[in-house]
């Protein structure tokens, strides 16, 4: 019987972590390029101003 190739199964999940980690980051940064930008400091149209 074949001995498992313990090197070769922990290559392959690290290069499914490094290419999920790179997906994520990549659906970040189109979120984040999506997203209107507002200044912090004015109120969004359905907020009430302070009195």
């Amino acid at each position: 019987m074949a001995k498992p190739n313990y090197q070769f199964e922990k290559r392959q999940r690290e290069l499914q972590k490094k290419q999920k980690k790179v997906e994520k980051a990549q659906r970040k940064a189109q979120a984040e390029s999506t997203e209107p930008s507002r200044p912090a400091d004015l109120p969004i149209d359905n907020e009430t101003p302070p009195a």
